[in-house]
């Protein structure tokens, strides 16, 4: 998987630490995430359980995310996610258990998922701030594409591994996310990450906790970024449908959910791979506009598409669309922020990712339940169309948005 010079990244201390931590806790959630929506939808057999499980993983992140990121500026940022990768196994553990005596209900699994999202509400903001530390500046967009590329790997094996498991049953799966979780806080435990500029005791109070607003509303072109993604993918969600394309709309299996679910991943991963050969040199902004527009086009497609091969490659073509706009807005995130703001705004950032991933899941499961599945896709991904256009109109620096390499918190 590795070339020339992403070999080159791998010296790099604690980097190899790091990309396995990220790829083994995604590799965790998405097996999760399979078993979670083909269990409830079997139990429930209603969309609108689809859409809550989304929205019981949001609103923890919505609650607790400025403080989550006050704290990783404040706090020892490595002892955060290992405190958190401890909990998310510990929880996976509760649902293997349950599921083996048969006696997880829909509230029981609302109720572990929600944990698991307050624990990624302050494990994100702390892990996303590791990178910056650990390789110079100027290398940072091909370790992201790298880290990258190893993340939506296991994103695609993820899935694929959920939709075979799961025909011995959902506590099977919930066992390997948990030795997941586990695996990734030995592998977080071993990276030596530099000291870390902490937030002093002084500035304390809300205006310090919302510092990561205040810093975004100075810098239009960080916040046209996250902003975009937000909007982009909150209304061109498909993933919590999934369960009902593949049973309703496809007529096919676990292990058709689980192509399902992985196909964005393939499509992430060899974009991936050709990013981290030939990362973007010009035209960064342009570039992350073509990827949203390209995204919104596959997600109308895939809503009508009644093939699973068709399907399958459309939303990998969303996943390789997607993966270009997020290592522009990861190393305009991290490379944009000094080091003491860091925290407090990737907080904001996986905010909006998880808005625009577990909210979009809530949004498309009321859609669905109101509309069709077929409508709720397809209007979703005209939505995200409409939303590209318009923020390139309002955000005239994103879209002048040149080289990435250049970034630093005074170019921004």
């Amino acid at each position: 998987m590795t070339t020339p010079q992403s070999s080159s990244l791998i010296g790099h201390p604690g980097l190899f630490s790091f990309i396995s931590a990220r790829a083994l806790s995604a590799f965790a959630i998405q097996i999760l995430g399979v078993a979670v929506g083909w269990q409830i939808y079997a139990i429930t057999h209603s969309a609108a359980s689809l859409g809550f499980v989304g929205l019981a993983q949001f609103l923890p992140m919505l609650i607790c995310v400025f403080h989550a990121g006050y704290a990783a500026d404040r706090y020892n940022r490595k002892y955060i996610v290992l405190c958190c990768e401890i909990l998310e196994a510990l929880t996976a553990s509760a649902m293997a258990y349950a599921s083996f005596i048969k006696a997880l209900t829909p509230t029981e699994i609302y109720i572990l998922v929600g944990i698991l999202g307050l624990c990624r509400a302050f494990e994100r903001p702390a892990q996303q701030t590791f990178l910056p530390s650990l390789v110079p500046s100027a290398v940072f967009p091909r370790a992201a594409a790298l880290s990258s590329s190893v993340f939506q790997f296991a994103c695609v094996a993820g899935p694929s591994a959920g939709g075979l498991l799961y025909g011995l049953g959902a506590g099977v799966c919930y066992s390997l996310c948990a030795i997941g979780f586990l695996l990734a806080f030995f592998s977080t435990a071993l990276i030596q990450l530099e000291p870390q500029t902490r937030l002093s005791l002084s500035p304390s109070g809300m205006t310090s906790i919302l510092g990561g607003i205040a810093f975004l509303r100075q810098k239009p072109t960080i916040l046209g970024a996250i902003s975009l993604d937000l909007f982009a993918v909150l209304l061109g969600s498909s993933i919590a449908l999934l369960p009902i394309f593949a049973t309703d709309i496809l007529h096919s299996d676990p292990l058709g959910l689980g192509l399902l679910r992985a196909a964005p991943g393939v499509g992430a991963l060899l974009i991936s791979i050709i990013y981290a050969r030939h990362p973007l040199t010009r035209h960064a902004g342009w570039w992350m506009f073509a990827s949203v527009t390209i995204f919104g086009i596959a997600t109308i497609a895939f809503g009508v598409s009644r093939s699973i091969t068709f399907s399958v490659i459309l939303l990998a073509i969303t996943g390789g669309a997607d993966v270009i706009s997020v290592v522009i807005r990861s190393t305009l995130v991290q490379l944009g922020t000094p080091d003491t703001m860091r925290g407090r705004v990737s907080s904001v950032n996986a905010l909006f990712i998880g808005s625009s991933n577990q909210l979009g899941e809530f949004e498309s499961g009321m859609l669905a339940e109101l509309l069709n599945p077929t409508a709720a896709v397809v209007l979703g991904g005209v939505g995200t169309l409409l939303i590209t256009g318009l923020w390139m109109i309002l955000f005239p620096s994103l879209r002048r948005l040149d080289r990435l390499e250049a970034i630093t918190p005074e170019t921004v």
